[in-house]
């Protein structure tokens, strides 16, 4: 986020690992965790979400072929955008409130939270959805993008639940597919961050859209547009790593004690798959 909205005519930093030794130096290690408490809040209803809408998607549209994959993702990406524009508003004001300072000598949000409820008392619903058409853009094709690679990189590397190495292959799969999904639509997270941190300090730059790609074009080139880039997959590959590893391993774990429970005597209620 600091990346992708400092001025250009002065720069804070120089890159990814100069912002990272920066914020440790000016700030303590505690700046690096600045606006966790949004994602903390969002991140869980977001993940249950997407699996789920993705799932239940995919099973409606009933073949499971890559076009499904790739629209059952897209329809996950775009209603998790309720939660995500507000979540990520808070995070990105979160994160740029004190830039430099070891200790905050004037605090416009306390938390999240606070940051949210501020937003509203000024700006009503409008504001605390500043950059939802952005979000949405970027959020429809990239989760398409995110369920159709880890679906092909699963199939390609033969995941199944007897083999010996299926964890790591999940890993890698899962990984692979966060930084296919972020360099799909990674522009447009550049032009969604610059449009939420506008009105920061009180100067609003932007009046859409349209008017900060041009804006940012004209001021910087094209390289304005992968700002970031570097940490961002630093991020998303442990990140989704994880993230579908735990999904995957906990849907294949239910369905191996579905199975047993199949086939003990007495009366057994069919249960319907995960996916």
């Amino acid at each position: 986020v600091r990346l992708q909205v400092q001025n250009v005519e002065k720069p804070l930093y120089r890159g990814t690992f100069h912002c990272f030794q920066s914020i440790i130096k000016q700030e303590s290690a505690f700046g690096l965790y600045k606006g966790i408490g949004s994602p903390m809040m969002g991140l869980t209803f977001i993940n249950a979400l997407v699996f789920g809408v993705q799932g239940n998607t995919l099973r409606a549209l009933g073949k499971d072929t890559p076009l499904n994959q790739f629209l059952a993702g897209s329809a996950a990406g775009a209603i998790q955008c309720i939660i995500c524009c507000p979540m990520e508003l808070a995070k990105t004001r979160m994160q740029l409130q004190g830039t430099g300072e070891y200790k905050l000598k004037m605090k416009n949000y306390k938390n999240s939270l606070d940051c949210l409820i501020k937003i509203y008392r000024k700006e009503g619903l409008r504001g605390i959805n500043r950059g939802m058409v952005s979000t949405f853009i970027r959020e429809t094709p990239s989760f398409g993008f995110y369920f159709l690679t880890y679906d092909c990189m699963t199939r390609y590397l033969g995941c199944e639940a007897e083999d010996s190495y299926v964890i790591p292959k999940l890993l890698f799969s899962g990984g692979m597919s966060g930084i296919v999904s972020w360099l799909s639509t990674y522009p447009v997270d550049v032009i969604k961050s610059r449009l939420q941190a506008d009105g920061v300090g009180g100067i609003t730059q932007y009046n859409g859209i349209l008017d900060c790609i041009r804006k940012s074009y004209h001021e910087e080139g094209w390289r304005v547009f992968t700002r970031g880039l570097t940490s961002t997959l630093l991020r998303a590959f442990p990140v989704n790593a994880a993230t579908f590893a735990t999904v995957t391993v906990f849907l294949m774990y239910m369905r191996s004690e579905d199975n047993l429970r199949e086939c003990e005597p007495g009366p057994v209620i069919q249960q319907p798959s995960s996916l």
